[in-house]
């Protein structure tokens, strides 16, 4: 069957969801029904949904959940969390009660420097264009003076642009480099506003410059694009207390504990095997912050990742010492987050979040989403230094395993305290429904 179409995108949303079903689904009106299923009854709210992304058929939830009791700068939050992984938010609340009783997360914003990039070709002497972007520097500044006039009434704009010669990589590549301040907003918008004026900038000063030959004149812009690796927008989060102070009725042997879990971090440091898995365990707690406050997730984990390359080799985000009998574990990445604009303005449940966060400047979001990573870690690090990583895992996997099967509300108070005692798996949690049901 050939589901080639043309003029998809021309379709009203009743015929794009038709067409899905007639060439797809065997039962095309349970396929609809399904689609339907998830619209909001809302009429306004669900125009709301479909226009944040194009060819929109129905919508796809995701669970949001809060983790309470995050101490942070001696400031109580209740952290909103969107994901579908078991296990996380309850990780993340349980690293929040325990760090709350010994003095809670310390964070700190180093710097919110955010970059951008005119990317051409000139074919012509190094020197002349260098004497050239030195007459020519100020221009820039000044053909962006209407874009930037609102950031600059913010505290925010360019910081600076420099000429870098990328020759050595690409024969004749340059670009503009250069650096800005969003303030609050995640400014992507406005970064590329300004860059693509500067491309155009950077061609018409050219055409004028009579040091220039005809060819060096002509250059040839390929691109103007903000960057998603930010390594100087970096936000810091550390816990830290006396070594005895780690115990708990988990934790018997706090020096023990301490030693051992430092050593795990060390492995993820110089193993990138270990490293990737470790640093995903950071993004189950920042991604879902990012995206429960209506950030860009994707640039969000781009960037770390590229962090977490910076020395040659992928490494971990996170580190931990013992010095003179304190415990110390902390993080430090390049998180540009934004708390107005996009769909900071626009999603409902992202201003709930934000109102629920206390409606934090993008500073604070900074530090609110580098300690739910670090949290996270903690978490993860404890149970693979003690228990290990899957009974508590699978027990929060246990309620995933039972919808599958469709138990009913005895079968469940059976099953979950059969399993109260008794190791949990998919096989296992399985076998014993099979026999409840024989």
């Amino acid at each position: 069957m050939n589901n080639a179409i043309a003029g998809f995108s021309k379709l009203s949303k009743e015929e794009k969801i038709k067409w899905i079903a007639n060439a797809y689904f065997s039962n095309s009106n349970e396929a609809i029904a399904l689609l339907k299923n998830y619209w909001n009854t809302d009429s306004k709210l669900q125009q709301l949904h479909d226009d944040f992304i194009e060819n929109t058929v129905t919508n796809f939830y995701l669970p949001l959940g809060v983790a309470p009791n995050f101490l942070i700068n001696a400031k109580y939050y209740t952290i909103p969390m969107v994901i579908e992984e078991s296990s996380v938010v309850a990780a993340a609340a349980k690293s929040a009660k325990y760090w709350s009783t010994r003095g809670g997360f310390k964070a700190s914003v180093i710097n919110t420097e955010k970059i951008g990039q005119v990317h051409f070709i000139f074919k012509g002497e190094t020197s002349k264009l260098i004497d050239f972007f030195k007459s020519a520097k100020s221009k820039f500044f000044e053909a962006t003076e209407s874009i930037t006039k609102n950031m600059q009434k913010r505290g925010g704009g360019i910081l600076d642009i420099e000429l870098r010669n990328k020759s050595n990589l690409i024969p004749n590549y340059f670009q503009l480099h250069a650096t800005f301040e969003t303030k609050d907003a995640m400014g992507a918008n406005f970064i590329n506003s300004c860059l693509e004026q500067f491309a155009k900038t950077l061609q018409q000063e050219a055409r004028n410059y009579d040091a220039f030959s005809d060819e060096e004149k002509n250059i040839e812009v390929i691109m103007s694009i903000l960057s998603n690796y930010v390594p100087n927008c970096i936000v810091r989060a550390e816990v830290s207390c006396k070594i005895e102070e780690l115990a708990d009725k988990n934790i018997e042997n706090p020096q023990e504990f301490a030693e051992k879990l430092i050593r795990a971090v060390q492995i993820a440091e110089v193993e990138p095997f270990r490293a990737v898995t470790h640093n995903k365990g950071i993004m189950n707690g920042i991604d879902a912050v990012v995206l429960a406050t209506g950030n860009d997730f994707r640039a969000v984990e781009a960037g770390i990742h590229a962090y977490a390359s910076r020395s040659g080799s992928y490494s971990s985000l996170s580190h931990a010492k013992i010095e003179d009998g304190i415990f110390y574990f902390w993080i430090e990445i390049p998180l540009p987050l934004g708390t107005v604009g996009g769909l900071t303005a626009l999603h409902p449940l992202v201003r709930f979040c934000l109102t629920m966060l206390e409606n934090p400047s993008a500073k604070a979001l900074m530090q609110i989403v580098a300690v739910a990573g670090l949290a996270q870690n903690f978490a993860a690090l404890r149970s693979l230094t003690t228990t290990g990583i899957q009974e508590g895992h699978m027990k929060m996997h246990l309620n995933n395993i039972l919808n599958q099967f469709e138990t009913n509300d005895s079968e469940r108070i059976l099953i979950k305290n059969h399993f109260k005692n008794n190791a949990v798996s998919h096989s296992a949690v399985v076998a014993f429904i099979e026999s409840l049901r024989k």
